[in-house]
């Protein structure tokens, strides 16, 4: 039973969120309580974000990190295809497939996962790497976000430039503070960096409790969308083609250089709080649900890739 709920535990922290939304919006509960319940929330994911961020570049040494050939070709996917679409939106703009494209966008140029390197090491990858991207890619996504997102849709009331300064604002001390945190206590505080290093499954954890939260926030997005399921469908099927076209794209770039595993997580397994919050707050709304798919479907992806590694009988890992 113990191993049973270590190989599925996101399967079982998506359902749990879900189950959970339901099970609090049913209690007879005073609209005062909702609000402090959203704020809480409000307030636990990206402190989650931040404490899984710290403790996996923690247990990074800064020597052991290196560019890889592949990591260029990755930052082009992503970032090309963010801007292609982006720039079809902005010539564009009346399209009728707008929120998609929106949705699209969101899912392409969504950082990698904080628990990627967990899952990656889990996995037989190479957690030095796969954290060089993770640096890289949020340093890409930090740059492009301010400067095309307020072109393709354009806050009212807000001028391009101080939209573009907002986003960076909220974007880079989450990205980059707890890397900076990471290597300062590495560098003045070391019995505290032996000991923070030496807490192996703690990402994992939060990940698994900051899985429930997002997944709890897609349904209730999902249950107050004011679109027709039709564009939910929709936002669905693009996020599902997003995700196994990243992890099927990153496994075939990662196999020149026997990263498989590793480039396929660097690529497909995404920051997908940060979707839900960037698609919510700079896109229309309900291109974050595109967020809370690619949740389901990448993190489905990774259980059942955790299954298979952890009952292969007699296989060498694969990076």
């Amino acid at each position: 039973m113990i191993q049973l709920l270590r190989d599925w535990a996101l399967v079982f922290s998506m359902a749990a969120g879900v189950s959970g939304y339901f099970l609090f919006a049913s209690l007879p509960l005073g609209p005062e309580v909702h609000a402090a319940a959203n704020r809480l929330v409000g307030v636990l994911q990206p402190a989650l974000i931040f404490c899984m961020l710290f403790l996996t570049f923690c247990k990074v040494d800064p020597r052991k990190l290196r560019l890889r050939p592949w990591h260029g070709l990755l930052l082009l996917i992503q970032g090309g295809l963010f801007t292609a679409l982006g720039l079809l939106l902005v010539v564009l703009p009346g399209s009728g497939m707008r929120v998609v494209l929106e949705g699209a966008m969101i899912c392409l140029i969504c950082p990698t996962a904080t628990a990627a390197a967990v899952i990656t090491r889990k996995l037989g990858g190479d957690i030095n790497d796969i954290t060089s991207y993770t640096i890289l890619i949020n340093l890409l996504t930090a740059l492009l976000v301010p400067v095309l997102v307020p072109l393709v849709h354009p806050a009212p009331g807000i001028s391009v430039g101080v939209s573009g300064a907002l986003i960076l604002s909220k974007v880079f001390p989450l990205l980059l503070l707890p890397l900076i945190c990471a290597l300062g206590i590495r560098r003045f505080l070391k019995p505290l960096h032996r000991r923070l290093e030496a807490m192996s499954g703690a990402s994992f954890n939060l990940w698994v409790v900051a899985l429930a939260l997002a997944m709890a926030v897609t349904a209730r997005s999902m249950v107050h969308s004011t679109y027709g399921w039709t564009t939910q469908v929709w936002l669905g099927a693009v996020s599902l083609i997003c995700c196994v076209f990243q992890f099927a794209a990153g496994r075939r770039i990662g196999a020149r250089w026997d990263e498989t595993v590793t480039a396929g997580q660097a690529l497909g397994q995404k920051n997908t709080v940060f979707a839900i919050w960037l698609g919510y707050t700079f896109f229309t709304p309900v291109t974050a649900l595109a967020g809370g798919f690619y949740s389901v479907y990448h993190n489905v992806i990774n259980s059942i890739q955790l299954y298979r590694h952890s009952h292969a009988a007699g296989g060498g890992n694969q990076k």
